[in-house]
């Protein structure tokens, strides 16, 4: 009994003896802190009381906390009120703009992927573009935050963005109308009795899509589907448990993706449950340099399982988590707190997905363009068709968008798809041949 009273005694008088030495460690970092916040207190009130124009404390305050968190890294934000309400907005598929998803690089606007089916998309803005100036006004000194609320705006109103792009010697100028953004998250057709499933972003509505569309294709083509092509170009990511479901959707077992942050105790795993959508079929996913985040996730996985070929070039390489975290009366801060690993273990931060087989997207000439000779169709004020008179637009061509009596138009002109294909029905004849 006295063993015990006296070893406790001991502990408590180690402890009683340790504290003042770490106090003064303490002590100095709190001092340090202190002393700091005085140097920012000190700033606020000479740019009050002396700045030439007189600026309200909340635009101060916010400033400040917007250039704290961008110096951290490009995807750190603070979000105003009005910022938070878009952001959540845009989640769930539909918003005002442009159209671009973007992120800041030495002190541009880098266009990370156009949005297909929007105003910049048609106005021909590429993933890898760096946005310069905005309606005449440099982009350089401006936020990201800053910089996407002066391209959100009335809807039809115009602005004009200056491009720098690599290759081209001189600045690009375009002018895009501002229209409310819907987004279609997935879009499907059959293409030569493969499923052609194309994700635009992972919004709220991407998962139950998917299952919707390659549901309907199953049901169509029945024992002929030979497999699924899974287009994830230019696809700027969005929701985390979105791409976890999707390559969930595909895999019967085995991790997805993981999440480290700084602290040991932060690390998440996040595994496939049991059923492939695709039964067991080819698959072969399409990504290029504006694949980014959740599109990684995917591509990642499901090269990581072997579940399905990679074809393309390099994704993007944004592997970095972003948590939104709400302030009370006073919008968000989006916080980069963790990293994404794939399934081997592999960081996807500044490395982007190596596809399996590298097909840069090159461009297709039909023998019958005769050189790029002219024909009725393309002269202007010409006189209309009869299938035009009809109300039957050129646009509803089946050849154009159908492909299953063959190849579509759409994707004899797409370089990167007609190889997947070709990939696809090669796979498919060996099964047949191992099967049999």
């Amino acid at each position: 009994m006295m063993r015990k009273i006296l070893t406790a005694g001991f502990g408590a008088l180690a402890l009683f003896m340790m504290a003042p030495m770490e106090a003064p460690v303490a002590q100095a970092a709190s001092s340090e802190t202190y002393r700091q916040l005085n140097l920012f207190g000190d700033v606020f009130e000479r740019v009050r009381s002396d700045y030439v124009e007189e600026v309200s404390d909340k635009e101060l305050i916010e400033s400040a906390i917007a250039g704290m968190l961008s110096s951290l890294d490009p995807h750190s934000s603070y979000l105003n009120r009005e910022s938070f309400e878009d952001m959540r907005v845009e989640t769930k598929g539909e918003f005002g703009g442009l159209g671009i998803e973007v992120t800041m690089e030495s002190g541009l606007v880098k266009v990370v992927s156009p949005i297909d089916d929007t105003p910049a998309a048609k106005a021909g803005v590429k993933a890898g573009d760096f946005i310069t100036k905005l309606d005449g006004e440099q982009v350089l000194g401006l936020t990201l935050s800053e910089a996407v609320e002066r391209m959100r705006g009335l809807i039809g109103t115009d602005i004009v963005l200056t491009i720098r792009r690599e290759g081209v010697d001189q600045p690009i100028e375009t002018r895009i109308t501002r229209a409310i953004i819907k987004i279609q998250s997935i879009k499907a057709r059959i293409e030569e009795n493969t499923a052609y499933i194309r994700i635009t972003k992972f919004n709220e509505q991407a998962e139950v899509g998917l299952i919707r569309e390659l549901g309907k294709i199953k049901e169509e083509l029945g024992d002929a589907l030979t497999g699924v092509i899974l287009d994830l170009r230019n696809n700027p990511g969005g929701l985390l448990d979105q791409a976890i479901s999707i390559s969930d959707a595909f895999l019967d077992k085995g991790e997805i993706v993981s999440t480290r942050g700084r602290r040991t105790d932060s690390v998440q795993r996040f595994n496939a449950k049991s059923g492939d959508l695709a039964d067991g079929l080819p698959i072969v996913v399409l990504i290029n340099g504006g694949s980014a985040s959740a599109s990684e996730i995917v591509a990642g996985a499901l090269q990581d399982h072997r579940r399905a070929i990679i074809l393309g070039t390099r994704s993007f390489g944004k592997g970095s988590v972003q948590t939104i975290i709400p302030l009370s009366g006073h919008g968000a801060i989006r916080l980069t707190t963790a990293r994404y690993y794939t399934p081997s273990g592999a960081s996807i931060q500044a490395k982007g997905i190596e596809p399996d087989i590298v097909v840069e997207q090159g461009r297709i000439e039909s023998e019958e363009n005769n050189g790029g000779q002219r024909d009725e169709a393309s002269l202007r004020n010409r006189l209309a068709s009869e299938a035009e008179i009809n109300g039957d637009s050129a646009d509803a061509d089946p050849s154009e968008t159908d492909g299953r009596n063959g190849r579509s138009e759409l994707a004899r002109k797409d370089f990167q798809l007609s190889r997947a294909l070709d990939l696809i029905r090669g796979l498919s004849l060996f099964n047949e041949k191992v099967v049999n």
